[in-house]
């Protein structure tokens, strides 16, 4: 919503997990994931249908590529809550892959092989604080992430960053004083049709309407690094959960989290209308809502017949109704369904279609699910991915709990279940790379995560990154 309206938003109901003035650690979501264990899939909704009495191979191959620094492979989210630090996958046109990962020294971009390999040595983007996305050029890439900037609230820019052949080509600032707006974390996205850039990301008004608030900001930018019309400037209130894909010609589609109206929303040309379709309401504030960083959460994956799928973790809706407190009547109440978040899957006909229903693919409300991921596999179906915990405390939206395992299961383009669920022990710590050939390609943490407790000093350290390839 592009409007001065938003500055009237009830910033009182974020202030008990955050509002617009929480700090920084306080700002990043925690991860809300999906589904349940093995032990679990008994309890699974009926709707999604049996598993099929075999299952394909959902074991990945991995490679170990040994890291030039130390990469800090935990984040403090909501309530110091543990998730995975991110970490984006690309691949480039010929092929060839990239991983973008963050160390004391800058955003390193880590060259690979088509099967996983190290092929060359990283480009570090000196400056840069965060992945906020990448896209891979057979000569270079380009990254959207944070830089220094001199503004009211002494924070950082958004900026999209080109390489071309190892060296810098452009480096465009997203955010700035004309804009009064600041970029200081980006729990962002970037796509490109092969003419344009959109970069997706949180913004915080330094001045003008949205002094003081939170939203998101939709840039395009072009080849040579200008800036294009269209996107929005102010978007979604608070936003806790980004996707963005990339169209040929026209807007590209986005999905936003906002605690303005309390759900899931698409919104294909402007930041999120009052009409925009609704894809689940669901209470989003602070840590409660489904959906956090973009590349942590379910994304937005398009089939070949146009349709769009989405995966997200959800509490769902015992009740929702208008807030008669908010006298914009934009505002929501939802009262959750659950403590904890369970898998929720929804789809479009098209990007101007209402949704359908969403689809729980998870029940036990003593285990949270985090981390969810949704990637195109073959043909016609769709790999989902979750981290789940068991014996979960909840407070203010977040939980801790025991992990039990990644898990890998296969669903059609209705939400039914296509294979057993498949525990594997590697992890996924961001974006998810679709190879021509319909591999998926991934970066994975080689270690054991613990959920018990918050995060509340230094990130453990690694200096080997796991790629993982999944071949349907």
């Amino acid at each position: 919503m592009t409007s001065a309206r938003r500055t009237s938003r009830r910033s009182s109901s974020a202030a008990g997990t955050g509002g617009h003035r929480r700090v920084r650690a306080a700002r990043r979501p925690v991860i809300a994931g999906l589904a349940a264990t093995a032990a679990l899939v008994g309890a699974w909704y009926a709707s999604a249908g049996a598993a099929p009495s075999t299952a394909p191979n959902l074991t990945p191959t991995t490679s170990a590529v040994t890291l030039s620094a130390k990469f800090p492979y935990l984040s403090a989210g909501y309530n110091n809550t543990r998730e995975w630090t991110r970490t984006a996958t690309a691949v480039a046109p010929n092929g060839t892959l990239r991983v973008a990962w963050p160390a004391s020294d800058g955003i390193h971009v880590t060259p690979l092989t088509g099967g996983g390999k190290r092929s060359g040595a990283d480009t570090v983007v000196k400056g840069a604080k965060e992945v906020g996305g990448l896209v891979a050029h057979n000569d270079g890439f380009a990254l959207l992430t944070r830089v220094a900037d001199t503004n009211k609230w002494k924070e950082t820019a958004a900026a999209l960053i080109r390489y071309t052949n190892g060296r810098q080509t452009f480096r465009t600032k997203l955010t700035g004083t004309s804009s009064h707006d600041t970029s200081p974390t980006l729990d962002g996205q970037l796509s490109w049709n092969g003419t344009k850039y959109g970069a997706y990301f949180v913004v915080h008004g330094a001045g003008g309407f949205a002094d003081g608030h939170f939203g998101d900001k939709l840039s395009y930018v072009s080849a040579k690094g200008g800036k294009l019309s269209g996107g929005w400037g102010w978007g979604c209130s608070h936003n806790e959960g980004i996707a963005l894909h990339a169209e040929p010609t026209g807007s590209f589609t986005s999905l936003c989290f906002d605690d303005w109206r309390s759900g899931l929303f698409v919104s294909t040309g402007i930041g999120a209308p009052d009409n925009a379709p609704v894809v689940q309401r669901e209470q989003c504030w602070a840590g409660y809502c489904g959906g956090t960083f973009a590349g942590r959460t379910g994304d937005l994956v398009k089939s070949s017949t146009g349709r769009y799928a989405t995966a997200f973790a959800s509490r769902g809706a015992a009740s929702a109704k208008k807030n008669p407190a908010d006298a914009s009547g934009r505002g929501w109440t939802v009262t959750p369904r659950t403590s904890t978040h369970q898998v929720a899957v929804a789809f479009l006909r098209n990007r101007n279609s209402a949704p359908g229903k969403a689809i729980r693919l998870s029940a036990g409300n003593g285990t949270e699910h985090v981390n969810v991921r949704l990637a195109p596999y073959g043909k016609d179906r769709l790999l989902l991915s979750w981290e789940s915990l068991t014996n979960a405390k909840c407070k203010n939206g977040t939980c801790t709990g025991t992990f039990t395992g990644t898990n890998f299961r296969l669903i059609d383009w209705n939400g039914k279940f296509q294979s057993a669920t498949k525990v594997v022990s590697t992890r996924i710590t961001g974006d998810i790379a679709v190879q021509k050939d319909g591999t998926l390609a991934w970066a994975s943490v080689p270690g054991t995560p613990s959920y018990t407790t918050p995060l509340t000093g230094a990130s453990p350290t690694t200096t080997t990154l796991r790629i993982a390839r999944l071949t349907p």
